[in-house]
């Protein structure tokens, strides 16, 4: 009579031998040392790994969240913030608009307004009627500002405000003022946010949290990734022992169109370090950010 252990046995076998048989090439590519000199096999893992940082915060097309901090050694040298050109997530298009001269600038507004007038005919309109002659011009330099969070990068915000401070307690700034863009309707959301961390030998200039606040909320956004980019923003800037974020905001794609629920307000959070892991020091910021 079988074994309950040689049936255990032959069952692995078998399973074994059916993965060799559906991914026979794993086992080789892992035992071939020519794989690491293959220039095929080198471009396709370079694809691979370009492909997991496309999209905006260097996020797979599948729409997974901000990153994770990452280390600003990893991506950006000395820099302190999570990509290279210093911009924290750049979407697909940043580093052209950051670099772009006065030339490219005003060709890009001429498709904007041209996009415009498009709009404006298809909603019924006439774009060439006194109220709406220069409508597609004042918008596009509307939203050129209201969007001008693409052309700042963050080391410019923080500058060298960065200063070392033998204090361990913690800073707050609340009642933060902001207005964003949503990303699916293009409407505005508005509200407050308050920011707060604990130092670790190193204090941020007061006026850089809402600032890194600005930043972020002048690109078209989601709150929820909002609140984690300040977060891990400031976290990146001077490695503190934690950082707390809450957002509150009211959202004009839920007031003016939709369910249309005026005064409905969306409440987000990101705790890190020491918030995340304590629960008197996050408790002592909830209560902090009530009075």
């Amino acid at each position: 009579m079988t074994s309950h252990v040689e049936l255990l046995s032959n069952g692995l076998r078998k399973l074994e031998l059916q993965q060799s048989e559906t991914n026979p090439r794993s086992n080789d590519q892992d035992g071939d040392p020519q794989s690491e000199n293959d220039p095929l096999s080198a471009n396709a893992s370079h694809f691979s790994r370009s492909q997991a940082r496309e999209g905006y915060g260097f996020r797979p097309a599948s729409g997974i969240s901000t990153p994770l901090t990452l280390s600003s050694r990893a991506v950006g040298g000395d820099s302190p913030l999570p990509d290279t050109h210093g911009l924290g997530w750049p979407a697909k298009s940043t580093v052209s608009r950051l670099n772009e001269t006065t030339t490219d600038r005003a060709a890009r507004e001429k498709m904007m307004v041209s996009a415009v007038r498009t709009i404006l005919e298809c909603i019924g309109e006439d774009p060439n009627r006194e109220g709406l002659l220069k409508t597609p011009e004042r918008f596009a330099q509307a939203m050129m500002w209201m969007t001008r969070g693409y052309e700042e990068r963050l080391a410019d915000v923080i500058n060298d405000a960065v200063f070392a401070e033998d204090h361990d307690e913690m800073v707050l700034v609340r009642e933060i003022d902001f207005s964003s863009l949503c990303e699916h309707h293009l409407v505005p959301f508005t509200g407050k946010v308050a920011i707060a961390y604990i130092p670790n030998q190193l204090v941020l200039g007061l006026s850089k949290l809402a600032r890194i606040a600005e930043t972020f909320s002048r690109r078209l956004q989601v709150q929820e990734r909002l609140t984690k980019q300040i977060a891990i923003a400031v976290q990146e800037a001077i490695k503190p022992r934690g950082v707390a974020v809450v957002m509150e905001a009211t959202h004009m794609c839920m007031t003016m169109r939709g369910v249309q629920k005026p005064g409905s307000i969306t409440v987000t959070s990101c705790m890190l370090g020491c918030f995340r892991t304590q629960q008197k020091t996050r408790e002592e910021f909830l209560t902090l950010i009530k009075r």
